[in-house]
């Protein structure tokens, strides 16, 4: 079981105006430090053991075992982190986290669709944008080890 006084890594896309705007938040609200947040967007990221397309296609967390989370799992690490517990109950109830699971999916589709074609025009900050979209184009996705939501 993973404790909330422990760090956790959140891989987050830089380029993305909605994703910038979420971490901003969770940066300003995670007073003590619990969360890693790693800009897949940034030319100084290098993926190791997960592909940078597989990164981007939805939100992933990595415990410091080493073992990834996806999705909605990713932000109830977060907001149990940052103090809002209250809100990640519900999520965990039956209904609620059956609902929320293909929600999440058909945004991080749309997301990661929006990136690509944002990529392929240049539109990205920090000369990001050539690495990303080659990596995007020729990578492989690599198989994780997830933890069961």
């Amino acid at each position: 079981m993973q404790r909330l006084d422990q760090k956790f890594e959140v891989f987050f896309d830089g380029d993305c105006p909605l994703c910038r705007r979420e971490i901003d938040m969770v940066r300003r609200l995670d007073k003590s430090g619990r969360l890693i947040l790693t800009d897949i967007g940034s030319p100084l990221f290098v993926p190791t053991d997960v592909s940078l397309e597989t990164l981007m296609r939805e939100i992933h967390g990595r415990f410091p075992d080493g073992v990834y989370v996806t999705g909605v799992e990713v932000f109830r690490q977060i907001y149990d982190r940052i103090g809002f517990s209250f809100l990640v109950v519900p999520t965990r109830w039956p209904v609620v986290r059956h609902a929320l699971h293909p929600a999440y999916r058909c945004f991080a589709y749309f997301r990661f669709q929006l990136a690509k074609r944002r990529m392929a025009r240049g539109n990205c900050h920090q000369n990001s944008c050539p690495r990303t979209t080659t990596a995007i184009i020729d990578s492989a996705a690599v198989p994780l080890p997830l933890k069961e939501n």
